[in-house]
């Protein structure tokens, strides 16, 4: 697929390398290369990912001619921008970057912006080639693709969005800005990697970045192609998440934390659909009881509320997951 305006050629599969950080670096070179090796060509990174990036450097530093290779950097300063953009550049082992992102930050950089003029010349130097914006929040999105100063926009889709994720999508497309799918597994709560690929098929200009912490889940996507698409058992499936899901629920994104009473928000905040999804057994110990009995020290200060980009009434959301979650232990005892 081309990317939008950026016209890179990439293929269908991204490479998230968010999980990796929780891998060593063995295991992590081992599968950066397997995917390079059998046709990924797109790994998307962060700073805010610890390590990832010197894993991706010491992968792909033979490769990196024949590889797209983007990055993200939360400063929203000119001088910690242009450190953060330094430090990726020689973590990943590269004197460019395809693509360089600001990351989740509070506002869209305006072609007058000091931050936007450091990206911009960061690009006429050659150390980016194309600029793009990720978000969790579809005003600041819509706001950055309509402005014609980004190539690219990342953000959250899956075949747990709605209609106004879709109409974005749509508007990229008509304003030629690549879209990059982030949790385009709804943070861990789609388990078929299938659907989720068949659904993603549906949208030409839609690159999903897989998160990927295992050779197997690598492999399941390897699989895939453009001949994955929607038969009416993945539609079933894709219905059955739907109406489980069709509440608000946490995604995970984590910009709720930290909390001031040290409550695990994206953890607990969706206990109670991990449980109802999933072998509920591993979410039952002691160490998670301890976990979720801190749900009660919520002082509903709504601080994390204030920072969650999809508005979610987070202190409603633990209590409702920790009374679900005493009533699980009751039926298991």
């Amino acid at each position: 697929m081309i990317l939008g305006k950026t016209n890179l050629n990439i293929n269908k599969n991204g490479f998230g390398a968010l999980p990796i950080q929780r891998r060593n670096l063995a295991d992590s070179v081992e599968i950066l290369q397997y995917a390079y090796e059998n046709g990924i060509n797109f790994f998307d990174t962060a700073r805010y990912y610890t390590d990832s990036e010197s894993k991706i450097g010491e992968a792909l530093e033979d490769v990196r001619e024949d590889t797209y290779l983007a990055s993200k950097t939360a400063a929203e300063e000119v001088e910690e921008f242009h450190k953060d953009l330094e430090t990726s550049l020689k973590n990943m082992k590269t004197d460019y970057l395809d693509l360089y992102q600001f990351h989740n930050i509070s506002f869209c950089p305006k072609q007058e912006d000091d931050l936007y003029k450091a990206i911009l010349e960061a690009k006429n130097e050659g150390k980016i080639k194309h600029i793009g914006l990720t978000t969790h929040k579809i005003t600041m999105a819509h706001e950055a693709i309509e402005s014609g100063l980004y190539e690219t926009l990342q953000y959250p889709f899956s075949y747990l969005s709605g209609e106004d994720e879709i109409n974005l999508v749509k508007r990229c497309k008509e304003l030629n800005v690549g879209f990059i799918a982030m949790k385009a597994m709804g943070g861990g709560l789609i388990r078929n990697s299938k659907a989720s690929y068949a659904y993603m098929n549906q949208f030409d200009n839609v690159l999903p970045i897989w998160g990927i912490q295992k050779l197997e889940e690598l492999k399941e996507f390897l699989s895939y192609d453009k001949n994955t698409v929607l038969t009416e058992n993945l539609k079933k499936i894709i219905e059955k998440d739907r109406n489980e899901l069709k509440k608000d629920f946490c995604r995970g994104c984590g910009y709720c934390m930290p909390c001031p009473q040290e409550i695990n928000i994206s953890m607990c905040a969706r206990m109670s659909l991990w449980i109802r999804r999933f072998p509920s057994e591993p979410y039952l110990t002691e160490e998670y009881q301890k976990i979720m009995d801190k749900t009660e020290e919520c002082t509903e200060c709504l601080t994390c509320t204030s920072k969650c980009p999809y508005e979610l009434n987070i202190p409603r959301l633990l209590k409702e997951n920790y009374e679900d979650y005493q009533n699980i232990l009751k039926v298991q005892k």
